[in-house]
């Protein structure tokens, strides 16, 4: 792959959904399809809304490591991103990914005690295209 991040991040942006695994308290992976993410710096952070009160997000407390994959079905083609998450509840990290209509997840707004940021940083990803795949590093 020629330019990594440029490849990486063009298929990430086109995709409105993104699949977020966490691990449980038995030590099995827990995939769970969300909303895009609302934030990235390049293919290392990512930025993602979701409930304080939300399982995942005590699996992420309890053990950080994660992996997550964007998937563009119409060329067949896949990224795989390791990394770990940081569950955010600072106003600062609250408010950048806020959008209007987050009152439908977060009825009482950005202040909302049940809505929190998750930070997924990447270490290495495995990118898949034309029935090929790639490992590559992050950092």
């Amino acid at each position: 792959m020629r330019d990594c991040e440029k490849t990486i991040g063009n298929l990430i942006d086109k995709q409105g959904t993104a699949f977020l695994s966490s691990v449980d308290e038995a030590g099995f992976p827990n995939t769970k399809a969300m909303l895009a993410p609302r934030k990235r710096e390049g293919i290392q952070t990512f930025y993602l809304t979701t409930n304080t009160s939300a399982m995942r997000t005590a699996q992420f407390r309890a053990n950080p490591k994660a992996c997550l994959y964007f998937c563009d079905k119409r060329f067949f083609r896949g990224v795989m991103l390791l990394g770990t998450v940081e569950v955010l509840e600072d106003q600062e990290s609250k408010e950048m990914i806020w959008q209007e209509g987050d009152t439908m997840y977060y009825p009482e707004g950005v202040t909302d005690p049940d809505y929190c940021v998750l930070r997924f940083t990447a270490f290495e990803g495995r990118f898949y295209s034309k029935f090929k795949s790639e490992t590559f590093s992050i950092g």
